[in-house]
């Protein structure tokens, strides 16, 4: 295994071009492995020893760093002026966030529809011939404000479908899902949730698909092989096994600022999107369509301009955070899959060797 300690001395140009691996090879990676290649859910996912390496540890130490210069910056007249930009750019995406939104949901709707035989992402099939027709009912219930709950409801109805099919560590990939009903059904109703507006909730669920996503990354890297094998200019010159590793950390860093200050989050919201436009060039039609979603609510948190002052509190939790969202999401999915499918005490056993980040 290559080194990250070693990559960082010998070459200081991979520094300088971190931002443009972020873009350029996370934004390929970012395709939803399940939607091109061959998977398999309850196959034993690699062990925990083997993800907690050096080069994991490396790699996950810069995006904590990264992480706390993001929340120093803003902090500073400099983050002001970003936030103040950020404003007058999105103004008019700000204004029309609802009707985003409910357009691609729209969009999206209309596709599978088209598309036949998918509950909601393209690798989850059925032979149920009302489900298209649910789903285009479904976006005719966007054109009216009044009718946003029922394709809420309807959205609800179909992720519950699907776990029934599917079971519930499958769909773990998609709470996006229920946040997007939860959207439409908050403002069809003119709405909070226990205070929160309807955009906190669904950049919530946003940040969870994504983090979960992320542990996937590392705990079957093996599913993108065909992907590397076929586009091996998505690597940059990296190994498979650290690509993989590096883009699940930044998957991950990014999802979790979503939930961080106003500036880190409105930062992350906007390179997560653009991670996932580009991968759509390389991707497909199937890509835009699986993603449209999640594009559409990204943008919505960009422009979203809700503000609480940055202090050097957030500085400081930052890394405590993090760490701790990383082992949780790490000891649920693990926790989780050998209680469906494998061995719950060697699961246990292995987490109880986890070092603290």
């Amino acid at each position: 295994m290559t080194n990250v300690s070693n990559i960082w001395v010998r070459s200081p140009a991979v520094l300088a071009s971190a931002a443009g691996f972020l873009l350029l090879g996370t934004g390929a990676a970012s395709a939803h492995v399940k939607w091109f290649c061959a998977f398999d859910v309850a196959g034993q996912p690699r062990g925990l020893e083997q993800v907690l390496c050096t080069d994991f540890e490396w790699l996950t130490g810069l995006a904590i760093l990264c992480l706390m210069f993001g929340c120093l910056a803003e902090g500073t007249p400099l983050g002001t002026a970003l936030l103040n930009s950020l404003d007058r750019v999105t103004a008019r995406l700000r204004q029309d966030t609802s009707l985003i939104v409910r357009v691609v949901v729209g969009f999206f709707l209309i596709s599978v529809w088209n598309l036949g035989g998918i509950i909601l992402t393209p690798e989850l099939k059925t032979d149920a011939a009302w489900i298209p027709w649910l789903q285009l009912a479904m976006a005719g219930g966007l054109i009216w404000k009044r009718t946003l709950p029922l394709t809420a409801l309807g959205i609800v109805f179909l992720f519950g479908f699907a776990v029934w099919h599917y079971g519930a560590f499958h769909l773990a990939d998609y709470p996006v899902f229920l946040g997007v009903a939860a959207y439409l059904a908050l403002t069809g109703l003119d709405r909070t949730l226990f205070g929160y507006r309807p955009i906190d909730v669904v950049r919530v669920t946003a940040a969870v698909t994504l983090m979960w996503a992320s542990v996937e990354k590392w705990a079957y890297p093996h599913w993108t092989d065909p992907l590397l094998a076929a586009k091996p200019s998505m690597t940059m010159g990296a190994t498979p096994e650290l690509f993989m590793q590096a883009a699940g950390v930044i998957e991950f860093t990014l999802a979790f600022a979503l939930i961080w200050t106003p500036l880190v989050r409105r930062a992350s919201a906007i390179i997560l999107a653009a991670v996932f436009i580009s991968a759509i060039f390389e991707f497909g039609k199937v890509d835009a369509i699986g993603h449209s979603g999640i594009i559409a609510v990204l943008i919505a948190i960009a422009a979203d301009d809700a503000r609480a002052p940055a202090t050097r509190r957030d500085v400081v939790l930052a890394p405590v955070y993090y760490a701790s969202a990383l082992m949780t999401f790490l000891g649920v999915y693990y926790l989780a899959h050998s209680l469906l499918y494998g061995d719950l005490y060697g699961a246990a056993a292995a987490l109880a060797t986890v070092p603290t980040i």
